[in-house]
């Protein structure tokens, strides 16, 4: 149970990154059917499993834009670790995530049949649209709490020095994109043991995240992210 939340907050800090409206945002365009797929590898650079996110729906009938994620997360084996579907909206000025809705529905609902309360808060992640190099952006947290018959559980993960660093190019699988690199600190908090990571996030207009790599507090690469579909 442990590593699927590890997986799955790590997968839902990364969806902020994705998606956003283009009518009221400079990047990731959004139709409903577009279909973005992003394969993950380990610090030896082998295959960890892939994630594909589909916009299932858009409403712009309440004056902000929501959209509707449905995301599927597969291992390195072809197995179907958990899908979820959340929800992001556009302001006009960029985009924000309500983090209650982002934890795995699944996964919530595989919890509450087994009798566990749960309780999800946090401070939204928000990208604005006038990134420029030198600019800081905004801290942000998801704080989880599970209770089953007394057995409690609490995961806390804080995303903080959030600093626009540079523009550069990014080559991938799907294709080559100039990007703005995202740097920033996250640090996850599971029971008694906690994590401490750095991560860069690239960027490209129109398309959202191409790139994203994790360090440990060593400075090696522990994981990172590729954008290897775009339809």
């Amino acid at each position: 149970m442990r590593t699927k939340i590890i997986i799955a907050l790590t997968l839902l800090y990364s969806s902020t990154n994705l998606f956003a409206q283009n009518n009221c945002s400079k990047y990731y365009p959004m139709t409903e059917g577009t279909k973005f797929q992003y394969t993950m590898f380990d610090k030896k650079d082998k295959v960890e499993g892939t994630t594909e996110y589909v916009i299932s729906e858009v409403d712009d009938s309440r004056g902000e834009t929501e959209a509707t994620m449905k995301t599927k997360f597969t291992d390195k084996k072809g197995k179907n670790v958990f899908e979820s579907d959340f929800k992001i909206t556009c302001t006009g000025e960029g985009i924000k995530i309500d983090y209650k809705s982002l934890f795995p529905s699944q996964m919530e609902q595989q919890y509450k049949d087994m009798g566990m309360e749960m309780d999800i808060t946090g401070t939204d992640i928000q990208l604005p649209n006038n990134l420029s190099v030198g600019q800081t952006l905004d801290d942000a947290n998801v704080n989880v709490s599970m209770n089953m018959s007394g057995m409690k559980m609490k995961i806390d993960v804080d995303m903080t020095d959030r600093k626009v660093e540079k523009k550069e190019s990014v080559t991938t699988a799907a294709g080559t994109f100039d990007c703005y690199l995202i740097t920033e600190k996250s640090t996850s908090k599971v029971m008694m043991a906690n994590q401490e990571t750095s991560n860069k996030v690239w960027l490209s207009e129109g398309v959202g995240m191409v790139k994203q790599e994790s360090y440990g507090k060593n400075g090696k690469l522990m994981t990172r992210m590729e954008l290897t579909k775009f339809n």
